[in-house]
């Protein structure tokens, strides 16, 4: 920082801040000058910008800015900083005004363009779809300020993705919690006041869930065609993905250096994980058998490479060549994951252990497979009907009364020590 009386002639042509900073202050003196007013210069730039220092009525030390050098001559940056010196010995803050009238002109476009993207981007995994969502988003409150913004349109926005253009109600809803996430965030970094418009406000919340679970019959068709089509890359990856229940994402991205044979384990990194944490994947014997035919661990690479030698990136559309020669038309790949939850369940495995297996981080996640398990619950219930319909035990008499069994008669409610029959 330097103080002198700064004057035009030195801002036109010998405002450079000094080698090796990163940015300098030339302040006015206030012999002359005024006090607070100083012009940032920055290293490697032409331009430089005037600020007022000033303490607001907590004594914390803010700064405004009054402009740029090319935009505003020193004469008017010093009437603007007196004007505002002025202000703020009466009590006004510049920056609370200045903010005042940002939030009220910030549009709805404005934010999520400048602020919820660049903010989500390197944080969100589901950014492209959050694009997708905020297209419409856009196009409807696109010029409205976020002050603006009411519960009542958004409602309208809501109701009418469904009954006006036909879209599901799992995807309205997935509209109305992007709009709920980006106003929470506005709120919170102070860009709009008031309640979130969105906040529990009514969803459709359908239950879109779709689980092509397989008969034996089909599951044997499906294994047939795996085990003999000519695509063998593909078929492999299909039953690694039975065999483990992992995702796609997850078994196309690994590598050899996650797998651990001799303790028969999947190392899945948090980086390819959906829940951003690093699990592990038993491996059971068929996956062991998937591992010894892709002949790929001497590349120390992908484990699953394409006909061409280089790493598989997508199987759709063998997929679907596959599935219509098993007859399954309506399988997804993702289904391979249920399919394996299906059998363990039926075999009489624990919701817990489906859990682990599959990588759930709740287990309200897991709970959608309880119904998978009937049989075996059935078998549990039976216990009990085997104990409710055995033989009824005889009874025993009041005194005097002899039972109806051979040999045996009590006096007196006690029945003789020798006469109790071995």
């Amino acid at each position: 920082m330097s103080i002198l009386k700064l004057n035009q002639t030195f801002v036109d042509n010998d405002l450079r801040c000094p080698e090796g900073r990163p940015r300098f202050e030339f302040c006015d003196s206030p012999d002359g000058g005024i006090a607070g007013l100083y012009v940032l210069a920055s290293a490697g730039g032409n331009v430089a910008t005037y600020f007022l220092r000033y303490k607001d009525k907590s004594g914390k030390t803010c700064h405004q800015k009054l402009g740029r050098t090319t935009d505003i001559s020193l004469a008017a940056v010093r009437q603007k900083a007196k004007a505002l010196k002025a202000e703020i010995t009466l009590g006004a803050d510049p920056r609370g005004a200045e903010k005042k009238a940002r939030k009220e002109e910030l549009s709805f476009e404005k934010f999520m363009t400048e602020e919820y993207f660049p903010f989500i981007t390197p944080r969100k995994r589901s950014v492209t779809r959050d694009r997708e969502l905020a297209r419409r988003l856009i196009a409807t409150f696109g010029k409205t300020p976020l002050s603006k913004l009411n519960r009542k349109d958004i409602q309208k926005f809501h109701t009418d993705l469904r009954e006006v253009e036909g879209l599901a109600p799992a995807t309205a809803d997935l509209h109305l919690r992007c709009l709920k996430h980006a106003l929470f965030l506005a709120l919170d970094w102070n860009l709009m006041e008031g309640k979130n418009p969105v906040s529990r406000m009514p969803m459709y919340n359908a239950d879109n869930r779709v689980e092509n679970l397989l008969t034996d019959e089909e599951l044997q068709r499906l294994l047939g065609v795996l085990r003999s089509d000519a695509n063998r890359p593909v078929c492999l990856v299909m039953m690694f993905l039975l065999s483990t229940g992992a995702r796609l994402n997850e078994a196309l991205k690994a590598t050899w250096d996650q797998i651990d044979i001799p303790n028969r384990v999947f190392k899945i990194s948090a980086s390819n994980s959906k829940s951003k944490k690093t699990r592990s994947v038993p491996l059971n014997d068929s996956a062991l058998e998937v591992l010894k035919q892709l002949g790929t661990e001497s590349k120390a690479g992908p484990l699953f490479l394409g006909r061409g030698g280089s790493r598989l990136t997508t199987i759709t559309k063998v997929w679907h060549r596959i599935r219509l020669k098993a007859k399954l038309p309506k399988m997804r790949i993702h289904d391979a994951r249920h399919t394996m939850a299906q059998l363990m369940c039926n075999s009489g495995r624990s919701l817990l252990e489906v859990q682990a297996v599959l990588g759930h981080a709740n287990y309200s996640t897991t709970t959608r497979y309880a119904r998978l398990s009937m049989n075996t619950l059935h078998q549990a219930a039976n216990v009990v009907s085997a104990k409710l319909m055995s033989p009824t035990p005889p009874i025993l008499p009041e005194s005097g009364e002899v039972m109806d069994c051979p040999n045996v008669m009590v006096v007196s409610g006690e029945v003789p020590a020798a006469e109790v029959p071995a």
